[in-house]
């Protein structure tokens, strides 16, 4: 008996090594999109990431908290590693999302809604260096009559902002029927505004993120485990137009944001603390 068990011991070992080990998606995702890779992990003060950006000069990304946390940005090197804490005197009702512009201005999306009822939402447009000059670009939308509306028309909460040539593009999350993307367009100076609607696109999905590249030729979006790509777009105020691409990310968790890193690489990261890099080419 002990022959026995000596010789089939080994043979157990090896089958379990290589066909019974559970697959970690996560860590190798790869595995599933072969564009998608785990960069490394955010740890607390990062608790809820809900906004992204690539910053060059610095070579690390910027990101914030969810609703009712602190009013920080934090600065990760690649691995999610906390770099700098960048304290503003700032309330965060509920951010939301990040946008970077061409002469790096950072602008933070307090602009979450899960009520639809807010009448006091806000952009915030700041320089990293200078986090104490902040201008406020305050709005409300232009076609939104009651607050709150009807459980089916709740579409005025916006997770998902981009600029391009001068202007904020804001995408809506669908809470009620859960389908239909709004945009809308706001100056991104500061301001007393109604965010202007250009038009809808249905998505199928509530969006929780949005990117746009230097030139404005890509949009990318991303929705819970769900990454959409708009490519060869003609002009951001109907990005919705250009040339569709839908990517299932599951592995990568509650996705809740995305920024360009360059032309062909997007950062995405997740609200239980996932950085993610995916290949565009």
């Amino acid at each position: 008996m002990l022959k026995i068990l000596a010789f089939f011991l080994p043979v157990m070992v090896a089958l379990f090594y290589f066909l019974g080990r559970p697959t970690d998606n996560v860590t190798n995702p790869e595995a599933a999109t072969g564009k998608l890779v785990r960069m490394g992990t955010l740890r607390s003060p990062i608790g809820e990431s809900s906004g992204v950006e690539f910053i060059p000069e610095r070579d690390a990304y910027i990101t914030h908290n969810d609703a009712g946390n602190k009013p920080h940005l934090y600065l990760i090197d690649r691995k999610g590693k906390l770099i700098e804490t960048i304290k503003l005197n700032l309330p965060n009702v509920d951010w939301e999302d990040l946008a970077l512009d061409s002469k790096g201005n950072i602008y933070i999306a307090d602009t979450g809604n899960n009520n639809n009822k807010r009448k006091e939402l806000a952009i915030y447009k700041l320089q990293l260096d200078k986090p104490e000059q902040i201008e406020a670009i305050r709005y409300t939308y232009e076609d939104q009559k009651a607050f709150p509306p009807s459980k089916k028309d709740m579409n005025y909460d916006v997770e998902a902002i981009f600029w391009q040539g001068g202007k904020l593009y804001l995408v809506s999350k669908d809470r009620g029927r859960k389908e239909t993307a709004k945009v809308y367009e706001l100056p991104d100076s500061g301001g007393q505004y109604k965010a202007k609607l250009l038009g809808s696109h249905k998505l199928g999905v509530p969006v929780t993120g949005a990117a746009s590249n230097a030139d404005g030729s890509r949009v990318a979006l991303v929705s819970e485990g769900g990454l959409h790509i708009f490519q060869n777009v003609g002009e951001p105020a109907a990005f919705y137009k250009g040339d569709y691409q839908k990517v299932n990310i599951k592995e990568a968790g509650q996705t809740e944001a995305v920024a360009f890193e360059n032309e062909n690489t997007l950062v995405i990261t997740s609200e239980d603390g996932g950085l993610f890099r995916y290949s565009l080419d």
